[in-house]
């Protein structure tokens, strides 16, 4: 069961990590805007560039966050109580 749950976490945590950065860099707004005139109408659909480096690193500073916490809590529930001596 626990198994189970710590899969399905990798599983949505790389599923995340694959939905903002390849989705990211093939829209329109990172690949096609460079080579526009700055002028031209389309720029005002997009965010402004600077998004694009700002929301793939505070993406990237969540998953570290995420991996992080997953493996601060895998730590503690492997770990094991300390055995007493009388």
């Amino acid at each position: 069961m626990a198994l189970a749950s710590l899969q399905w976490l990798g599983t949505s945590l790389l599923a995340f990590l694959i939905t903002v950065c390849c989705g990211h860099l093939l829209t329109p707004c990172v690949s096609l805007q460079p080579f526009m005139d700055s002028d031209h109408g389309i720029h005002q659909f997009f965010l402004p560039r600077e998004y694009a480096v700002i929301i793939p690193v505070a993406a990237g500073l969540l998953l570290l966050l995420f991996i992080g916490v997953f493996i601060m809590f895998v730590t503690w529930k492997s770990r094991k109580p300390a055995k007493k001596s009388d």
